[in-house]
């Protein structure tokens, strides 16, 4: 072959290519505009059609709850086994042993302002275990117990740098120190994998039965169930009032901060931020995302009995709202964002509206406004917190801002 005739063909092998990468990438462009498009998801509120709430106050055998006795002994663990059987699944308390186990320690951590404490806790259980990593800080400013923020985290360990050379805004433990209070988190990967195929080699491995089960707990399940033991760490730990954890969680990890404080009394403050559905928001809205969509993508976070009231919100016993009431008489905070559309800013705060007569029963006085607040406009009630921040679906440090100040009104 001459040189001529190299230099054509390789030009014609080059063309080809190029058609052929660009045939593919139309291809895919189609395929991914098609699957947008079968996702049915709705943005106008004037499309949202009417729904009716299941009753806070209303037992199951139709009685009015009047009382604060009656919430306790009838409603409220009637509430708590619907979301067990229906959404979360059952969360199992009957491991044998918790070991606690300090890795490290650094005393003057952040130029001195804190220590650090690097823990293992290891959970048995039929001669199997698994071990959760927990990071945290407390100031040296005091040495009282103080209160903690407990963060589930999704976002990997590097968001929660010990060495504090990587500073993540979702996680700014320079800020809530300074603020006085303790900040603590753990990997979700250490619980249960946040994927399809291995959520079940962490806590799981413990309760196998549980995967055979219609209401056998889910991923964010075992995230609440994570985020209790290391509750069970600090009431260890003489730096930390165990009387006053805050559990946040973002996304994901916010409905899974909602479900493990409902459950745990231990909690003073459940902080969800941009939970959106199967969190704060009201499911029978059908804003944004929806049951059927959460299922479809991740149906792992749930239960299997969840998958039935895809399309179907109308036939569920309970709604989110039922949720937040779960946290009476302790305190919830609401954190949304005004480009979050996905996660239903407004539905999110409707939940909190929807709340409020557990907690009045109680004698809090909630008085939250009817119509969604302002953006950036934050709203505290004794018990009750909201803000719809400028931006996207993110947990920020103006996101912490609004924490800390409910935080400091709430324990003053």
């Amino acid at each position: 072959m001459t040189y001529l005739e190299k230099v054509i063909t390789l030009k014609i092998y080059h063309q080809f290519l190029k058609t052929l990468i660009t045939s593919w990438v139309i291809i895919f462009c189609i395929i991914h505009v098609n699957a947008q498009e079968e996702i049915d998801y709705n943005y106008d509120e004037s499309k949202i059609k009417p729904y009716k709430l299941p009753e806070l106050l209303l037992s199951q055998d139709s009685v009015k709850i009047s009382t604060i006795e009656d919430w306790e002994k009838v409603r409220r663990p009637e509430i708590l086994k619907f979301f067990e059987d229906n959404i979360y699944g059952q969360v199992p308390k009957d491991f044998k042993r918790i070991k606690f186990k300090l890795k490290n320690r650094d005393k003057k951590a952040m130029d001195g302002k804190a220590t650090l404490r690097e823990v293992e806790i290891t959970v048995i259980k039929n001669k199997k275990s698994i071990t959760i990593n927990l990071i945290v800080f407390t100031p040296n400013k005091t040495k009282k117990p103080v209160p903690t923020f407990l963060v589930i985290n999704h976002r990997g360990i590097r968001t929660m740098d010990v060495t504090r050379e990587n500073k993540d805004g979702f996680w700014p433990a320079e800020v809530v120190i300074n603020a006085g209070y303790g900040i603590a988190g753990f990997d979700v990967i250490d619980v249960a994998p946040d994927n399809n195929e291995k959520f079940t080699e962490g806590v799981l491995k413990l309760y196998p039965e549980q995967l055979e089960m219609n209401n056998g707990m889910g991923a964010l399940g075992a995230w609440g169930w994570g985020a209790s033991r290391a509750i069970d760490y600090f009431e260890t730990y003489r730096f930390v009032d165990a009387k006053k954890i805050i559990v946040v969680g973002h996304s994901r990890g916010g409905k899974s901060s909602l479900w493990c404080a409902a459950q745990d009394k231990r909690v003073a403050i459940a902080i969800s931020n941009d939970s959106g559905n199967s969190g704060a928001a009201i499911s029978r809205r059908n804003f944004g995302e929806t049951i059927d969509i959460i299922y479809q993508n991740f149906p792992y976070w749930f239960c299997s009995n969840y998958q039935q009231y895809g399309n179907n919100e109308d036939k569920l016993p309970i709604d989110q709202h039922m949720l937040l009431a779960l946290m009476a008489p302790r305190a919830v905070y609401v954190g949304s964002a005004a480009e979050d559309l996905w996660a239903d800013p407004k539905g999110q705060y409707l939940s909190l509206v929807e709340a409020q007569p557990v907690f009045n029963l109680y004698g809090i006085e909630t008085n939250l406004p009817s119509e969604l607040p302002d953006v950036n406009k934050q709203i505290i009630r004794p018990t009750m917190g909201f803000h719809n921040r400028i931006g996207k679906h993110n947990m920020t440090p103006y996101d912490w801002q609004q924490y800390i100040k409910f935080a400091n009104d709430y324990f003053k």
